[in-house]
């Protein structure tokens, strides 16, 4: 498993697991889970989009979902896409930082 580099970073608990998440129209999406940033009291999970034809870091993008609410063992139980491109550009910026060890993140 690979550690955090930063205190307010959460890795995955495995390489390579991913969410399948379901949109208000009931479309699902797969999500490869990159970890969880902790910024400013509020929690953001980073994910990379996976289908059969798109493993994995192929697109280069990177969703950003807020967590929105917790299960009794303080686990992330319930997201929503950061809709806020400033939000999501400062959270992604704070994930950078804490993971420049783990991932590579070329511009």
């Amino acid at each position: 498993m690979r550690l955090g580099s930063a205190a307010n970073f959460c890795p995955p608990v495995e390489e390579g697991l991913t969410i399948v998440f379901e949109d208000e129209q009931g479309e699902q999406s797969e999500l490869e889970f990159l970890g969880l940033i902790i910024h400013q009291d509020r929690r953001y999970g980073f994910f990379f989009p996976v289908s059969e034809d798109a493993p994995a870091g192929s697109s280069g993008e990177i969703v950003v979902l807020e967590v929105t609410e917790l299960d009794e063992d303080d686990q992330p139980a319930a997201f929503e896409l950061v809709e806020d491109e400033s939000i999501a550009t400062e959270a992604y910026e704070v994930f950078r930082e804490a993971t420049k060890d783990l991932y590579d993140f070329s511009d």
